[in-house]
Formats: structure tokens, C-alpha cells, sequence
């Protein structure tokens, strides 16, 4: 039976987060590289740029054991640790920033806002997202938080496909 090893964030040098994703999927690894597409503006012209989510964060899977071949990645300065251990993240969080961005529902980083309720999405393309519930009008702030990075994103969704999780 396979092991799924848990994942763990990756702090990496200021715009080295889509070559250390590379990397470390050429290593065989699980990786995960959110991102948000922009328009980028130059004085001739502009052009959509794929942004990382979360500035600085590649996210992967690995054996913690097993770090060495992890922080020799070129652009890597760290692991992301708690007391010099590496620090996993929930499954549940990567897999709901994941479905976010396959969703192509409209979403902003934003900053994480510990106070609200932690819900699930029950309707809809998100169905299965948790995040904690910003505002409930007629229409729902999620925000969906990597709580060891401290970094979060948040998407509108409708205020009854939620729940309490």
C-alpha cells in the first residue's frame, strides 16, 4: 500500500517559484504552484501573465525525512518549519486552493482573516471547498487560507450552497 506523504510549503527566492515547481517535479515530487492571470503593462504593449497565488510559496509533497534533495533546489531558501521540523499542511487546504483555481471562479489574495466560521462549500463548482466565511449577505466571502504560510484567497460564492464544517 502507498503512502501519501503529506505536503509542506516551500519558501522560495522572489520569483523562482515556477523553477523550483519545476525542479522538484523533475525530481519526482508532487508539486503544486498556484496561480492568478494578470495583465501585465509595458509601454508597447500588455500581455497576460499566470502569477503565483501566494508570493514566494511552491508547495509539495515529500518524504520529511527526506528534505536534503528538496533544500538544494536552486531558488529554495527553506522549508516552511515549526521548532526546526518541517510543518505539513492539511490535505484539505491544498486541494481546496486546487479545485479554486481549476474552477475558474473569480478570486483575490487576500489577507487571512482568522475570525468567521469555518465552512463548507454544498453546491456548485466548489462543492467540498472549505474556508472560512468572510460576510453573508446574499452572496458569501470565502476565504480559503494555507494557515502555516499565512496566505489566503478569497472567492464569492453563494450564501446558501455553505455550511458549518
Amino acid at each position: 500500500m502507498k503512502t501519501e506523504h503529506p505536503w509542506f510549503a516551500i519558501w522560495t527566492r522572489s520569483r523562482h517559484e515556477v523553477a523550483v515547481r519545476d525542479q522538484l517535479e523533475g525530481l519526482g515530487l508532487e508539486s503544486f504552484l498556484p496561480t492568478v492571470t494578470k495583465w501585465s503593462h509595458w509601454k508597447d504593449r500588455k500581455k497576460r501573465i499566470d502569477w503565483p497565488l501566494f508570493p514566494g510559496y511552491c508547495f509539495a509533497r515529500f518524504d520529511p525525512k527526506i528534505r536534503l534533495p528538496v533544500m538544494k533546489t536552486t531558488g529554495v531558501v527553506s522549508i516552511v518549519s515549526v521548532e526546526g521540523a518541517p510543518a505539513p499542511i492539511p490535505t484539505y487546504e491544498i486541494e481546496s486552493v486546487r479545485r479554486l483555481v481549476e474552477s475558474h471562479c473569480a478570486h483575490d489574495p487576500c489577507p487571512l482573516v482568522s475570525e468567521g466560521t469555518l465552512v463548507e462549500v454544498t453546491h456548485g463548482p466548489l462543492k467540498g471547498v472549505i474556508g472560512r466565511l468572510v460576510k453573508k449577505l446574499q452572496k458569501a466571502r470565502l476565504v480559503l487560507s494555507v494557515d502555516l504560510i499565512v496566505q489566503a484567497v478569497s472567492v464569492e460564492v453563494d450564501a446558501g450552497d455553505v455550511r458549518p464544517y
